[in-house]
């Protein structure tokens, strides 16, 4: 049977309405593909279908994974569509669904490591769940002129759907937001309502952003606190590297500001 490709968006979105789409095929699973982003190098004899993400797909594929496979597989196979590996996650995640679906592997899918996708699926959602909680961590909130608190981070994975909630719960009384700078994207929290995701504008600068006067001095004596306390005869760069990687401290006002 000829090979067929699925070709879609990088997104939870794309890759959700491509498991749709494979399944509405009714050709079986072992020639179809999901390619996630555009593919360089094109096969013989393969047939390529281009997908557009649709919400209503999205949701059923979404409600039939909780249902049949549970919450936290659902969050797992989530945390791998958000993983900036665009090569291997449109196929080991859909292989997974249909390892759980139509093998019936069920709640226990993530478990079935000795199934390659599978444990492909459980690594790349392991790296993004370690990503945003490194995030949750390491992000710096600073108030701007309108009283707006706003971070900017710059993560390898799409990590913003899965921190957003975790800001918005402890800082449920505050306008709030957080900007992925790789990825273009806002998570927008105002002031005790639902937050909510925004694509960065066509050009959007954040050197345009002023802060407020108090965020200047508390900055200034936050910055000064963190260089006074250490001991320079036991400073240990190699360590600090290790328990905060450079990629963290360049958003990070203790190793930027001068």
């Amino acid at each position: 049977m000829e090979e067929k490709y699925l070709i879609c968006e990088d997104s939870i979105e794309g890759i959700f309405t491509g498991i749709y789409d494979a399944y509405a095929l009714r050709e079986g699973h072992e020639h179809i593909h999901i390619q996630v982003g555009e593919v360089d190098n094109y096969r013989l004899f393969a047939d390529y279908l281009y997908i557009q993400p649709d919400p209503v797909k999205t949701d059923k594929v979404a409600g039939t994974l909780r249902r049949r496979l549970g919450e936290q597989a659902y969050l797992s196979i989530c945390r791998a569509a958000a993983s900036y590996n665009k090569e291997e996650k449109g196929d080991a995640i859909y292989r997974t669904v249909v390892d759980g679906i139509t093998a019936g592997s069920g709640s226990r899918v993530m478990e079935n490591l000795k199934n390659p996708y599978v444990a492909k699926t459980f690594e790349l959602a392991r790296y993004t769940a370690n990503e945003a909680h490194y995030e949750m961590e390491f992000i710096r909130f600073q108030e701007l002129e309108q009283g707006i608190l706003y971070a900017v981070i710059g993560p390898k994975n799409g990590v913003i759907p899965f921190i957003m909630p975790h800001f918005a719960d402890r800082l449920s009384i505050e306008n709030f937001m957080i900007h992925d700078e790789n990825h273009g994207l806002f998570g927008v929290h105002p002031a005790k309502k639902e937050w909510y995701l925004v694509s960065e504008p066509d050009g959007f600068a954040k050197e345009s952003l002023q802060c407020s006067q108090k965020e200047v001095k508390y900055r200034d004596l936050f910055t000064i606190f963190h260089k006074t306390i250490g001991i320079k005869e036991r400073e240990n760069k190699r360590l600090q590297r290790q328990m905060c990687p450079f990629r963290y401290q360049d958003y990070m006002m203790e190793f930027t500001q001068k």
